[in-house]
């Protein structure tokens, strides 16, 4: 059987529990990297979601060769007293966001190129700007960090799901502006890899309706464990048939 959980200070046996939630089976529904997915898209959630729904084909471009993806969110808080009371409150305002990524340079799409996908798809002629990004939409390769193009905004989706397929949760990233481009290589090493970093309106809830189901499912994983009543009679039942044949 599983171990107990710690809810509160009544039920804490530190040798015997785990505390908030059961970890046996922690190996399969946390959340890692290689099943975490990051996707370029309109500037709006509601937007990728009306395309979606009118065309039946996702407007979200999963972004590949990834190598170290973040988001942050800052809100500005500010602590107030006043006179005549020694105790303090707050106020607070709009929270701000901005992250960073970094992905290998390869042959394709760059990094510019992948993240403004969706005004590419729908149409802009870059080639027409007076600062040009690419000498023409069809080029792979965007670098002109001043060009109009990069005036418009983009979205961007993270996905986040366990070994077991289950979906941990996902955010959308709103109105999101490039202000940093940067390469850097040198001799001998292995690798080149191109960083962006970002700021958005607001970090949105998203998630997928398409929820993936692993050969071996989530049931059968969870009574191995033991999170099952009936594998634990089958064990019951095991241990007994062997006592007898004994």
């Amino acid at each position: 059987m599983p171990l107990g959980i710690t809810k509160n200070l009544v039920s804490w046996r530190f040798r015997d529990t785990y505390v908030e939630r059961q970890l046996d089976n922690a190996a399969y529904t946390a959340a890692h990297p290689d099943d975490t997915l990051v996707l370029s898209g309109p500037a709006r959630r509601t937007s990728a979601d009306a395309t979606t729904a009118e065309s039946g084909v996702s407007s979200l471009l999963a972004i590949g060769m990834l190598q170290n993806v973040q988001f942050g969110q800052v809100k500005q808080t500010q602590p107030v007293q006043a006179i005549g009371s020694g105790r303090s409150f707050f106020v607070s305002g709009k929270a701000q966001g901005q992250g960073q990524m970094s992905r290998l340079f390869v042959n394709g799409r760059n990094l510019l190129r992948c993240l403004y996908h969706n005004a590419v798809a729908s149409g802009v002629e870059v080639e027409k700007f007076d600062d040009k990004p690419a000498d023409d939409y069809q080029h792979q390769f965007y670098i002109n960090l001043d060009s109009e193009l990069y005036l418009i905004p983009f979205g961007l989706a993270t996905l986040f799901r366990t070994k077991a397929h289950d979906n941990v949760g996902g955010f959308y990233a709103e109105l999101s502006m490039i202000n940093q481009y940067s390469v850097a290589f040198q001799a001998g090493q292995n690798m080149i890899a191109e960083n962006v970093t970002f700021l958005f309106d607001r970090l949105m809830p998203y998630h997928v309706n398409d929820v993936l189901t692993p050969e071996v499912p989530r049931a059968t994983m969870d009574a191995v464990v033991g999170f099952s009543d009936q594998t634990q009679e089958t064990e019951d039942a095991t241990t007994d048939n062997l006592v007898t044949n004994f």
